[in-house]
């Protein structure tokens, strides 16, 4: 039996580890625990079409990743992981004119002719939005996307993880390295016929090693947790302002504000009072009454992009054995368990959903 090693623990290496151990193969996922991972700092919003990006070669990924969420928890169910942070509660994009809303409505409904889990959309009135999301400001009539959902980071990768474990994957929390050509975990030589990297932000790392440069770059986010004293915030839809950040509620009164999009901050973790401060003016223009609310903590990721903000899968040139998959990018949450699945199935010699050729390393 072939061995697969996976290197790098997110939502995209844990994915990966899963969907291998499920298809029976001798797979070990090694994950040095960075902190800024940005899995671990990120809630997900899972609803890619009513997005104006052009990319049909990234809107593939994200249409399928969100298409693919469903048959994923039913299946991790199966296995005892109802913990997924997975639910499937709309969206409401908001727009104070009329035009925009219409342009916005016409783009999902063309959109939903091959994703009909996009499911009902509607123009709501400023009303109706705030009765989906008290915390809204009078000012916004919105777009209702009723198959729109959100995501725990933190908890899927976890219920990921476990479930690789269950279906017998290895997990190792520690450093691997190449030295010479010789994959080490902690130091000791380790023996893989295929390994699979997926160390976002830090993608470079191992394939510098090898002499390849794989171009990953990468963005700092802050995120505010909000607790707010109304404990019925569960069943809340994700908020999509006009500009490009959101709110989105969990249960027991948490509401997440992101994000910031940091340049050039290397891998600083820290959280700044810049960051703060955007967060909060910018949460507050569209829910006036988180001024008041407890700022319960700040995460900080970092987002992996490589060139063209398009994702690279596939070997890495020159190296038939060795694969790479990274930048995800904002859409990480999204797409990664499904790219996942695909990754697993290119290395395993199976045939693919997407024609993954599109997305390989040049």
């Amino acid at each position: 039996m072939s061995s697969y090693i996976v290197i790098g623990g997110g939502i995209l290496g844990a994915s990966t580890a899963y969907h291998l151990a499920k298809e029976n193969a001798k797979v070990t996922l090694v994950d040095r625990m960075d902190l800024g991972q940005a899995t671990d700092a990120a809630a997900g919003i899972i609803c890619p079409w009513i997005s104006q990006r052009r990319n049909k070669k990234w809107y593939e990924l994200v249409k399928n990743g969100a298409k693919y969420y469903s048959q994923l928890v039913e299946d991790l169910e199966d296995l005892g992981e109802t913990t997924t942070g997975y639910k499937k509660v709309g969206a409401i994009a908001l727009q104070n004119e009329e035009k925009k809303l219409r342009k916005m409505l016409e783009r999902a409904i063309e959109k939903r002719e091959d994703a009909p889990e996009i499911g009902e959309l509607k123009i709501l009135t400023p009303e109706e939005t705030k009765a989906l999301f008290p915390l809204i400001s009078e000012d916004f009539s919105s777009l209702y996307v009723e198959g729109a959902a959100r995501v725990d980071g933190r908890a899927m990768r976890d219920a990921l993880i476990r479930g690789a474990k269950k279906l017998g994957a290895e997990v190792i929390y520690g450093e691997a390295d190449i030295s010479n050509g010789v994959l080490l975990i902690d130091g000791n030589p380790c023996d893989a016929e295929v390994i699979i990297l997926t160390t976002g932000a830090w993608g470079n790392e191992l394939p510098s090693k090898l002499g390849a440069d794989m171009k990953v770059s990468f963005q700092k986010a802050q995120i505010m947790h909000f607790r707010i004293e109304n404990k019925a915030t569960g069943d809340w839809p994700v908020v999509l302002p006009p500009t490009n950040q959101y709110l989105l509620a969990f249960d027991n009164g948490k509401v997440v504000a992101g994000s910031t999009y940091e340049e050039n901050t290397e891998y600083d973790i820290s959280v700044t009072e810049a960051g703060k401060l955007e967060l909060i003016e910018k949460s507050t223009s569209t829910a006036k009454v988180l001024e008041t609310a407890f700022i319960e903590e700040v995460r900080v990721g970092f987002r992996p992009y490589t060139p063209e903000f398009l994702p690279i899968i596939g070997k890495i040139p020159g190296f038939e054995s060795i694969y790479f998959a990274n930048g995800l990018g904002a859409s990480g949450l999204t797409a990664g368990p499904f790219v996942g699945a695909e990754l697993a199935r290119l290395v395993l010699g199976k045939k693919t959903v997407l024609d993954l050729s599109v997305y390989a390393p040049v």
